[in-house]
């Protein structure tokens, strides 16, 4: 599809091929837009389609001007499936998912956001798919904007609060600040537990620079965070071949890019803790963490995040990002938030009230299944709870 109005130009981008290609040109104009953040660079969106993206089809809408970009809209059209829930077709980012995306948005120049979105709502004003654009930041994303546009030529806009991602301010401020400013007991809990670590082990805290180096750590953090969850049912950051190679492959072009901060924290010569993150743009993002559960006693978990944070100080970083979750253990390193949403944007006519209240009835069964998996879950993480207790306790008389 190309058209052309006002110098603008559109095309859609629909194979690898021509994704591959845009390396270049994405990151140097994702700097230079407002939305930049790690999870939109084209490494992180490239690895994630050729290794997460299943029964989706690319539809990347490039605007250029003269040639040169000046818009990126990083979409894949993902068919109806009853194994899902979805009986709609519909237009999304990539990057959704269990990989744990955030700040998605479309990928806009500075000083050329209303003229593209002018354009870019003409262009979308004849779709018939149902738009959803998820992980957007509520109040600063280029998304709403558009959404509003669409909303203007009839288009139905729902926006809804999904969660928010706390965040510490790091800019000119010195550790010593930075302790200063936590409670009184979470500060003095974290000194204590590092002072005490100090006297009884070998304490090193270790970041991945080469790698050699890189592999052994991120299996070290895969396995330190499944057993850290395997009491509380598992957790989905890891849960498949397909996320861990995604992992994989985005670590490795993190470390060439300079970005990767993965650090194990070792007692001895045991990996005791391992915390995984990016520093990309003066922000450093905390993805995830894990901890051996039989040094729980040691808090090296409570150690891990300290030192990641005294790390990103010393490195300049002028703000460490927590990341969606509402984890009770982040409001004791982090006081500010940011809100994220999702919109949803239905076609005008008939199509489009189709399409929302098959949206209504799929949340609604999605809540029911929710309700259903909850208690099971339960269930079975007090059997693996009891399971463990008796275990320990076997070790126990043994010893």
């Amino acid at each position: 599809m190309r058209t052309q109005a006002d110098r603008l130009t559109i095309e859609t981008v629909r194979d690898t091929e021509g994704f591959e290609k845009l390396e270049q040109e994405w990151n140097l104009l994702l700097r230079g837009s407002a939305s930049d953040s790690l999870f939109l660079t084209w490494d992180w969106l490239f690895t994630w389609y050729r290794l997460q993206a299943r029964r989706l089809k690319l539809s990347l809408l490039v605007l250029r001007s003269d040639g040169a970009p000046v818009a990126i809209a990083p979409l894949a059209r993902r068919a109806p499936s009853l194994l899902e829930l979805r009986p709609y077709p519909s237009l999304g980012f990539l990057g959704t998912g269990n990989v744990g995306s955030d700040y998605l948005d479309l990928i806009v120049r500075r000083g050329a956001e209303e003229q593209v979105s002018s354009f870019l709502g003409n262009c979308l004003a004849g779709e018939k798919d149902l738009l959803e654009l998820a992980q957007v930041r509520l109040g600063s994303s280029f998304s709403e904007s558009l959404g509003e546009v669409l909303a203007a030529r009839g288009w139905n806009l729902r926006a809804r609060a999904t969660g928010g991602c706390p965040y510490i301010d790091l800019a000119g401020q010195t550790w010593e600040d930075y302790l200063q400013s936590l409670g009184a007991n979470h500060r003095y809990n974290f000194q204590r537990r590092l002072r005490n670590l100090r006297k009884e082990f070998d304490v090193r805290f270790e970041r991945v620079t080469t790698e050699g180096e890189r592999l052994p750590a991120l299996r070290s953090l895969v396995r330190l965070h499944n057993l850290r969850f395997r009491e509380r049912g598992g957790s989905d950051a890891f849960h498949t071949p397909r996320l861990i190679e995604f992992h994989e492959e985005f670590s490795r072009r993190a470390l060439e890019r300079g970005w990767l901060r993965l650090f194990v924290l070792y007692l001895g010569d045991r990996p005791a803790a391992a915390l995984y993150g990016f520093r990309y743009n003066g922000t450093f993002y905390f993805y995830q963490s894990g901890f051996d559960p039989d040094l729980g006693k040691w808090s090296v978990g409570l150690v891990v995040m300290g030192l990641a944070i005294r790390s990103a100080l010393e490195e300049a970083a002028l703000e460490y990002d927590m990341l969606h979750g509402d984890e009770a253990y982040k409001s004791h390193w982090a006081n500010r938030r940011r809100e994220l949403g999702r919109l949803e944007l239905y076609p005008p006519y008939l199509r489009g009230t189709l399409y929302r209240h098959a949206a209504d009835a799929t949340r609604a069964a999605r809540r029911t299944a929710g309700w259903l998996v909850r208690r099971a879950r339960a269930g079975w993480i007090s059997t693996l709870q009891h399971m463990e207790s008796q275990r320990k306790a076997y070790a126990a008389r043994a010893d």
